[in-house]
């Protein structure tokens, strides 16, 4: 007997199951990297991520847009869902620092008893590290700012926040890049390194996936798909973007400065 439900019932979809080899493959390819030092597995399960999550969200917009299927009751789940994904986030990260913080305050005789560990040359934090912080409470400003104009039916207001947003993070992508590859340390040197790495590290990738998801609403906005009363998508990515700013101010503030010495 057919059940009625307010919810919208998917069509069979080969996006999960893919996004989910595609995922195993950038995850298992990462690392591989760390041992061979090869980028190939990495490229290709990065691009392959790229075009299914594209796929996917495609298919999502033609339902709430072309479809009509995402009725009150579907935007609810939508945002709780989201809410739900973005606490598992804060638990992710939540390791690293626990890491950190046992690491650093728990010194041992493989660190010479001393935090940063010797011979690890840190970075300052007052210099690319405080660029990339404006950067980035920047574009926090600007994806505010594009939402409340979307709220307001201001459309051409939206979109110029939107594109500001979108170009900080890129910015903020390739400063980051350019500190990597002029650091003075590796993940290889001691816990320090690793943590370091694997902390900014996946928070950049967190940028990444946060300025996809942007321009997938910008491109959507472009098209008349969102409006002052249906914009469940670019809220949702409005708030994935605050929490890739508060965790870098997290990261910001207690493994650059803390973390690396710089407080006494």
């Amino acid at each position: 007997m057919a059940r009625s439900t307010p919810f919208h019932l998917v069509d069979a979809s080969p996006w999960p199951i893919l996004s989910a080899m595609s995922g195993f493959l950038l995850l298992s390819s990462l690392c591989d990297f760390m041992h061979s030092s090869s980028y190939v597995g990495i490229l290709v399960g990065a691009i392959s991520t790229i075009i299914v999550t594209g796929f996917w969200w495609r298919d999502v917009s033609r339902e709430a847009c072309l479809g009509g299927f995402h009725n009150p009751p579907v935007q609810i789940s939508l945002r709780m869902a989201m809410i739900w994904f973005i606490c598992s986030e804060v638990l992710f990260f939540f390791g690293f620092f626990w890491t950190f913080f046992h690491a650093s305050l728990g010194v041992v005789a493989e660190t010479g008893y001393a935090w940063p560990p010797a011979g690890v040359l840190v970075l300052d934090p007052s210099s690319v590290p405080l660029l990339n912080t404006v950067l980035l409470l920047g574009s926090s400003i600007t994806v505010t700012w594009s939402h409340n104009c979307l709220l307001m039916g201001n459309y051409m207001g939206a979109k110029n926040g939107l594109v500001f947003t979108i170009a900080l993070g890129a910015v903020f992508t390739a400063v980051q890049y350019l500190e990597y590859c002029e650091s003075g340390f590796s993940i290889s040197d001691s816990a320090y390194g690793s943590v370091f790495f694997m902390a900014t590290g996946f928070h950049g990738f967190h940028v990444l996936v946060g300025s996809a998801f942007l321009v997938v609403c910008l491109v959507r906005m472009v098209g008349g798909q969102l409006n002052a009363s249906r914009h469940v998508g670019y809220e949702c990515a409005v708030w994935y973007w605050h929490f890739v700013d508060t965790v870098w101010i997290y990261l910001y503030c207690l493994v650059y400065w803390w973390g690396s010495g710089f407080l006494g």
